[in-house]
């Protein structure tokens, strides 16, 4: 659920831990990815400004919208100027990222925004968010939450291998508390998505409300349905344990205006379980007819304490054998002499095993291939 991974971003890491990551995915299909990422980015906002999180700031990587886009967000979720001054630092890779502006200068933008003119330098990138993570001052284990407005942006300008080694030196840093990002699962190809999900503790994808038709089988559509999926979307969360265990939830995103809501649908929860079910060629499950013959199937020893006399299996002979066996007592122990008198009934009828060698040559513990003169 959302509180759930909202919870993880504030508590952070703990001493040695890598820091909790979060994916964010959406399709073109199910665009709502970015208000959830506002959603996040407000309410983490709230949260340091209250003193209620581990970290000390939200340090801000502005790949997808300006700056100003971000200031005026924070100014709609009702957060006056001082306290975005005290809580946020924002990169901007936005406005000039490959340094074609030279008219662009840092002179021109907000105290609080750091101008980026080479986002291809993806080390150089690095050593900005941990220099703005310092500016918040504190303790040295201060840390500070950093968010990735697009990572589709980035792969734009930055090969794969140098955006998850971002990612990976930015959650193994000692100043970074929680971080999270979004990528658009239609722009890439499966492989790439999977690399950003392997390196995240939690993983939440959208999906349509409403499944479209197929426009290339000459389906209309419905311009409803689309509207309605503009506004709403299966939120599926998928978070990973500390002790390696993987949790799954599923609620409905709702977007009202400049509010983002979740609300749970155990019915999407339960179908979102059984699509995770493997698809193999016999059945995972029992039947009720199943159910009822296994409970009624007697296991040995079941009867014991019931009044009837006790067995002890030996793993010789089968519970049939003792019980038609009249020198068998209460406690299914044979007396000395009927052991004795067993013993050696079972050294006749014993067999034996007897080895003639090839020749007298052959030593008694020869490696040689007693078959090697055969014509195979």
């Amino acid at each position: 659920m959302a509180e759930a991974v909202l919870r993880s971003l504030r508590d952070g890491c703990l001493e040695g831990e890598h820091a909790p990551a979060l994916s964010l995915q959406d399709s073109l299909l199910s665009p709502l990815a970015s208000h959830a990422l506002h959603h996040f980015l407000t309410s983490l906002l709230s949260l340091v400004a209250n003193g209620k999180s581990q970290s000390r700031g939200i340090v801000l990587v502005a790949f997808d919208r300006s700056p100003s886009f971000y200031l005026d967000l924070f100014k709609r979720a009702g957060f006056d100027t001082s306290t975005v001054d005290k809580g946020t630092r924002i990169l901007d890779c936005y406005t000039d990222p490959v340094g074609w502006n030279d008219a662009v200068h840092q002179s021109g933008q907000n105290s609080l925004i750091t101008l980026v003119k080479n986002v291809k330098d993806v080390d150089k990138l690095l050593c900005s968010i941990v220099d703005l993570a310092k500016e918040f001052g504190g303790e040295e284990k201060e840390r500070v939450v950093v968010a990735i407005d697009s990572v589709s942006h980035m792969l734009r300008h930055a090969p794969l291998s140098s955006v998850l080694r971002l990612l990976s030196n930015l959650r193994c840093h000692e100043k970074i508390s929680s971080l999270f990002w979004l990528i658009h699962t239609d722009l890439h190809e499966p492989k790439v998505v999977g690399s950003f999900e392997y390196i995240s503790t939690m993983v939440a994808s959208l999906e349509p409300i409403v499944q479209l038709p197929d426009y290339a089988n000459g389906n209309s559509g419905n311009i409803t349905s689309l509207e309605e999926n503009y506004s709403k979307a299966k939120f599926n969360v998928r978070l990973k344990r500390r002790n390696g265990r993987v949790k799954l939830f599923c609620e409905e995103l709702l977007i009202e205006q400049d509010s983002v809501k979740f609300s749970s649908v155990p019915s999407i929860s339960s179908v979102v379980t059984q699509n995770l079910i493997p698809k193999v060629q016999f059945n995972l499950q029992l039947s009720d007819k199943e159910r009822m013959d296994r409970a009624n199937v007697v296991l040995p020893f079941e009867h014991q304490g019931d009044g009837r006399n006790i067995e002890i299996y030996d793993g010789r002979r089968s519970l049939g054998e003792s019980e038609k066996d009249p020198s068998s007592t209460k406690t299914g122990g044979l007396s000395g002499q009927n052991k004795l008198s067993n013993n050696n009934n079972n050294q006749s009828e014993r067999g034996e095993i007897h080895y003639i060698r090839d020749s007298d040559d052959e030593q008694a513990d020869s490696d040689e291939d007693p078959d090697d003169d055969l014509d195979i």
